[in-house]
């Protein structure tokens, strides 16, 4: 058994982060699936597509939403997910989430859920020229 992935992104986020994580690790046993989000979609039908989607992939360890805006329509449905049991949420995906995912795919929902958060963040740095200032 395993934890499985959604991503609910807007049109075409999740689609290229989870294509460019698939290429960069070959073979990811996860379970991932990930929903586009349009501007004109009925988010009341987005929902039932991703009930659905969630069904398909958890395998009983539980399912980790990845959305890439908190406050947004992707979001929004993630949270509305949540409110059925083992769904954990986390907000601003990117590569770095998906690639840590992708190397520690044995982990618990709780440890996953950590792990993603952390590639997250450790993803993510600033760095200034020589002349610049904070």
């Amino acid at each position: 058994m395993s934890v499985g992935i959604l991503i609910i992104s807007h049109d075409g986020i999740g689609e290229t982060l989870l294509e460019t994580a698939n290429h960069m690790i070959v073979n990811s046993p996860l379970k991932i699936r990930q929903l586009p989000a349009s501007r004109e979609c009925d988010p009341d039908d987005l929902f039932k597509i991703a009930k659905s989607m969630c069904e398909e992939i958890d395998d009983g360890d539980g399912i980790l939403v990845l959305t890439d805006l908190i406050g947004s329509t992707p979001s929004n449905i993630a949270y509305r997910l949540a409110k059925q049991a083992r769904v954990n949420i986390i907000t601003g995906l990117n590569l770095s989430m998906l690639i840590r995912l992708f190397n520690y795919p044995d982990l618990s929902l709780s440890d996953m859920t950590d792990k993603a958060y952390s590639g997250g963040i450790d993803g993510i740095t600033i760095s200034f020229g020589e002349n610049n200032e904070l």
